[in-house]
């Protein structure tokens, strides 16, 4: 039996308090998914966000983003009063991450301040989280550097091993860790209880002002100054000429393989805790990675090196046995990825977007292999109405072969039937696409800044739902 889903990141849901959260609206999406047939909610990573908003981009591998923490939890709890809730109150327009930024963490502060940190579910926490201390203290610091990053710190700042935070406010960062956890939790077992998986997301890549690197610069491609000698990136292509510049510091796989992986063995066990599923971000980036010298403006001269995938993933496996992954194996694929793909055995993804450059492309639903998961696109497509409203000439018509729409039905409408009715086991497909909004729904717009990761679902989401797939209106 095909398992279906819907992919919608956290923060794109309803809210009072002007981002998606882990409160009412989340819940009620847990109940539509499970109305509506689906039993997989795949989601964005929860990592907290910092310069450029992005969830990939983060102070830490493992820490939740506190915006997500329900508010008015924190007003049942008494720490937060009505009148402090409601001037949290915000439009349920697109995501103001400046405003949030400037509001947001004062009515944290204020919960803060009655919170009793000698309480023992609390205290429990701390203990058993063995993350907690490197990324509140790294936070704290942060602060007291005037937000600055960590490689600009004095000295004694810079060393993990010198370096002493204000214990008040690294007690802050925990305590909002402890109320996100304890309410991701809470929403997770609720969406189990209704028969739905909850699919997240690993990021390749860790950011460079991040607790991870400050704390364990052995671990990445590092200077003695502590200064990357690459970054991350890919190289150009058709749509990007200088290629993407990333920016993010590369492994010094040696010395992780050394330790046994000891350190990704840590990232996929919090990743398996912390979801049902676990989708491995930039699959290829294992087979090799593409090195970029640090300092360079554009990705033009970076290089493909190799990485120990098979040694990693071998570890995974040995490790948690049948924990569940999935693998991002899209973006520039040779052999050497696909040897890696086979042999993890991990269902990849097929992206019919992708499909109609050529004639019998791999991403064509009839060319889809059981063990794969089928989207009609990803966050970092566009939405598929505005995909195909600028479709044109033999892509076009490619389109009309493979999707054969029935009468009355939309363009929209037949490309999501043409991924459901493929062969693939999985079947996942953007909350946009089903509600069939356009250019104004995309979450994500690669090699970009600004406007992305800031769409929010409309209140009517149901009505517009039930709309489309009762009555698929001609366009």
């Amino acid at each position: 039996m095909k398992s279906k889903g819907i992919l919608l990141p956290v923060f794109s849901l309803p809210s009072r308090y002007g981002i998606g959260d882990f409160g009412a609206e989340a819940y009620k999406f847990v109940d539509f998914l499970a109305e509506t047939g689906q039993n997989i909610w795949q989601i964005l990573p929860l990592n907290q966000t910092s310069f450029g908003d992005s969830p990939y981009q983060s102070p830490s591998a493992y820490a939740g983003n506190p915006y997500f923490i329900d508010l008015e939890a924190l007003f049942r709890e008494g720490l937060l009063t009505a009148e402090e809730l409601a001037g949290q109150a915000e439009s349920q327009g697109n995501i103001d991450y400046a405003r949030l930024y400037e509001r947001r963490y004062a009515v944290l502060r204020l919960a803060f301040s009655r919170f009793d940190a000698n309480g023992a579910d609390f205290l429990r926490f701390c203990a058993q989280t063995p993350w907690l201390a490197d990324y509140c203290d790294f936070m704290a610091l942060k602060d007291k550097n005037g937000g600055r990053s960590w490689q600009s710190w004095p000295e004694a700042e810079r060393r993990r091993g010198s370096a002493r935070a204000p214990e008040g406010e690294a007690k802050f960062y925990a305590f909002l860790q402890f109320w996100f956890f304890r309410q991701w939790k809470a929403l997770k077992g609720y969406a189990n209880g209704k028969g739905i998986r909850i699919v997240g997301d690993l990021p390749i890549y860790v950011s460079a002002d991040s607790a991870d690197v400050w704390s364990q610069p052995a671990y990445f491609q590092l200077d003695e100054n502590l200064c990357p000698t690459a970054v991350a990136g890919v190289p150009p292509d058709g749509f990007t000429p200088d290629g993407q510049l990333w920016g993010n510091p590369l492994y010094n796989w040696e010395r992780l393989e050394e330790e046994g992986f000891a350190w990704w063995v840590e990232r996929f066990r919090a990743a398996f805790e912390m979801y049902d599923m676990v989708r491995v971000d930039h699959f290829r980036g294992f087979a090799a990675y593409f090195a970029v010298p640090f300092g360079d403006s554009t990705a033009k001269n970076g290089k493909w090196v190799q990485a120990p995938g098979k040694a990693l993933f071998a570890k995974v496996k040995e490790t948690f046995p049948a924990a569940p992954v999935w693998a991002e194996d899209l973006g520039y694929l040779d052999e050497s990825v696909r040897e890696l793909l086979a042999y993890t055995g991990y269902p990849g993804m097929k992206i019919l977007q992708f499909a109609f450059d050529s004639k019998n492309s791999e991403y064509l639903p009839k060319n889809y292999p059981a063990n794969c998961v089928a989207y009609t696109g990803t966050h970092d497509n566009m939405t598929s109405r505005q995909y195909l409203e600028g479709v044109r000439g033999m892509a076009k018509w490619r389109v009309r072969l493979c999707t054969r729409r029935k009468p009355r039905e939309t363009r929209t409408h037949a490309f999501v039937r043409a991924v459901l009715q493929s062969r693939a086991d999985t079947a996942v497909i953007p909350m946009q696409d089903y509600l069939e909004l356009g250019e104004e729904a995309r979450v994500n717009t690669p090699s970009t800044l600004g406007g992305n990761w800031v769409w929010r679902l409309p209140q009517n989401y149901r009505e517009l739902y039930l709309m489309r797939q009762k009555k698929p209106l001609a366009r």
